[in-house]
């Protein structure tokens, strides 16, 4: 009877083991392709290394991606963005296998450090108000997408919210609390549709810890919760700013604020934005390789994935991955790390 005990013993352990091997996070390899649709609505065919033409989904695919992230605006002028096209982009990674983020900016337009514009229907509400407007904005379009069968992974409350957003109304440095609370109101419409969708919430300035505390620790102090913390990681833009001199100190910085953060938090993050100078595509691939590398053996395992920022945006963006309407070395860094998954 002991000997039967010991086997069953061991087959549970063994079970378990399987079990626990089967539902290891993978390293998320993705990109923020909500451009594509304008694209096409202006005529533009992309194809890929070999000149054949793809559809940007399917191409990301192709390049070894296995995630999509997709930015929401509220009433956007012209339809792009709007939450029936982040719909047909949805269907289209749904298509390819792919895993979903989705970036809600709350604005009409862009939403980033520099500028948090309240959307036009919502310029006259209260606080009381605002929140319920954000809320229904959130449970609507999750629930479009839940009605079609899509899986959403993950959901960004807010986008680069460094100081906040919807200002001056949820500006963090002067209402923390009410900042908090707009937050809070998106979390919990997020689990309204999609109990077990993970909400990040985004910053810019990976490799500098200060506005991290800053933001994090005021949400902590107002009781509202986020699942991940989402960074951008940019060297072109940090030695523009003056954070960091060289590439090589942004790489340095923003891993060990991955590590910092974690400890102090104790919840996972992810570099849900980067980006390199797309006329240098041999440097920016090694600038790229090297991001997703420290992402993947710095963090000690706290930072779940990697997402470049509009790869296929030229011409009037200088961080894009494509010339000519084809992918440039950079993506092969994309490439090469899902190889080395395998």
């Amino acid at each position: 009877m002991k000997f039967l005990n010991g086997i069953f013993t061991i087959a549970m352990l063994l079970g378990t083991l399987f079990a626990s091997a089967q539902t290891v996070e993978p390293f998320w390899l993705g990109a923020d392709i909500s451009g594509t649709t304008e694209l096409e609505a202006h005529g533009v065919q992309l194809r890929n290394a070999q000149g054949e033409p793809r559809e940007n989904t399917a191409l990301m695919r192709e390049l070894g991606l296995n995630a999509v992230r997709l930015r929401v605006w509220v009433n956007p002028a012209r339809g792009f963005s709007s939450k029936e096209d982040v719909l047909v982009m949805a269907e289209r990674a749904k298509a390819e296998g792919m895993a979903l983020m989705i970036d809600f900016h709350y604005s009409d337009w862009w939403a980033d450090p520099g500028k948090q514009f309240i959307p036009k229907a919502w310029e006259t509400m209260d606080y009381e108000q605002m929140k319920e407007a954000l809320a229904a904005h959130t449970r609507e379009t999750l629930q479009l997408l839940k009605d079609h069968a899509i899986d959403v992974r993950w959901v960004q409350v807010g986008n680069e919210t460094t100081n906040g957003f919807l200002w001056p109304m949820g500006r963090a440095g002067e209402n923390m609390a009410q900042y908090a609370g707009l937050t809070k109101a998106g979390y919990e419409a997020v689990k309204s549709v999609y109990p077990e969708a993970a909400v990040i919430i985004h910053l810019d300035g990976g490799c500098d810890p200060h506005r991290y505390h800053f933001i994090f620790d005021g949400l902590k102090a107002h009781d509202c919760p986020w699942d991940i913390i989402g960074i951008s990681v940019y060297p072109y833009w940090d030695i523009e700013a003056g954070l960091e001199a060289t590439w090589q100190d942004t790489v340095r910085d923003f891993t060990a604020n991955i590590r910092g953060l974690y400890a102090r938090y104790q919840t996972p993050l992810m570099v849900v934005e980067t980006g390199v100078e797309a006329k240098k595509p041999v440097e920016g691939k090694q600038i790229m390789a090297e991001i997703i590398r420290a992402s993947r053996e710095d963090c000690e395992g706290h930072c779940q994935g990697v997402f470049y920022w509009a790869p296929e945006a030229e011409g009037h963006y200088p961080l894009g991955a494509f010339q000519d309407h084809q992918p440039t070395a950079i993506m092969e860094a994309f490439t090469e790390a899902a190889e080395a998954k395998k």
